[in-house]
């Protein structure tokens, strides 16, 4: 089947059995059948379209930040956006591709004097990861600036979803429950003072670098936050900070991240995800619900 979409696409470049290790914030992950980094909206749609009447499996990838990989890889054929970042401007509006980063997003906002988006100066995702989950961090989250997003479905139809439309939730949008693909997203801003967005910015980032493990390989936070609870501390309390599990570890900077520390497996990841989620349920009848995305097969 892999075969029959380059035949059908001989101007683009495909990645056969490629380790999607290589692109995965926790350095783990088995390989993709078929890999390609699509650089326009078009292409999307033309390789959405040709997979759904082929009936091939699609993966699509943004930043791949949040997001864990099994050992097995994945099947058919993974789109990772990161080529689709452009950036534009109009008025009090931003607009990104869905591969853009986040970070540089905010960036962009700034030049353009529009605040708004200080909170998400430091998250390492991409737009559309962070429009698919809502992502937050420092009391803002993209639920409170995004204001339309073109998306595509499945079988590569193009439609655009206003802001109800998108109906966000905690680490939630509608895009989940239609697995549709976020192609690019509006954010709605207000003029501000660029020097004062740059120091609020610089303010959140130097919060995240003394209390994140930002030096080594993680998955950004594992688990959502359940209610009337902090889940680093209940990790903490349940005695789970730095805690070795193969590779991996709860990180000993901040217990609701795990660190990659010494060749870390998927399954070293997932497997101390469990062993964390049974500990804390035991310990405290509290349920710790994953945040981050897994995917993929599980190793033979």
């Amino acid at each position: 089947m892999t075969e029959n979409i380059e035949k059908e696409f001989p101007e683009l470049t495909f990645l056969k059995d490629e380790p999607l290790s290589r692109y995965t914030n926790t350095k783990t992950g088995g390989k993709a059948d078929l890999l390609i980094f699509p650089t326009s909206s078009e292409i999307v749609q033309q390789l959405l379209s040709y997979a759904d009447k082929q009936n091939l499996p699609v993966t699509i990838i943004g930043n791949a930040s949040n997001l864990i990989v099994k050992d097995g890889g994945i099947n058919g054929l993974v789109i990772i956006l990161a080529k689709m970042n452009n950036i534009v401007s109009d008025g009090l509006t931003v607009t990104a591709d869905a591969g853009a980063s986040i970070i540089a997003t905010t960036q962009f906002a700034q030049k353009a004097s529009l605040t708004g988006l200080e909170f998400a100066a430091g998250i390492p995702g991409s737009v559309g990861g962070a429009v698919f989950m809502n992502a937050g961090a420092y009391g803002g989250e993209i639920s409170e600036v995004a204001s339309k997003a073109t998306v595509m479905t499945q079988n590569g139809e193009v439609k655009e979803l206003n802001h109800e439309e998108l109906d966000f939730g905690y680490r939630h949008s509608s895009i989940q429950d239609h697995h549709e693909v976020v192609i690019s997203t509006t954010f709605k801003l207000k003029k501000g003072n660029p020097d004062q967005i740059q120091t609020r910015m610089d303010e959140l980032n130097a919060k995240r670098a003394a209390k994140q493990p930002l030096e080594l390989p993680s998955c950004g936070s594992v688990f959502k936050r359940p209610t009337g609870h902090y889940t680093g501390q209940l990790i903490q309390e349940a005695g789970l900070q730095g805690l070795k599990w193969g590779g991996a570890q709860v990180s000993t900077k901040h217990a609701g991240f795990i660190v990659n520390i010494d060749h870390a497996t998927a399954t070293d990841y997932l497997d101390l995800i469990h062993h964390i989620q049974a500990v804390v349920y035991e310990k405290f009848q509290v349920h710790l619900e994953t945040e981050v995305r897994i995917i993929g097969e599980d190793a033979k």
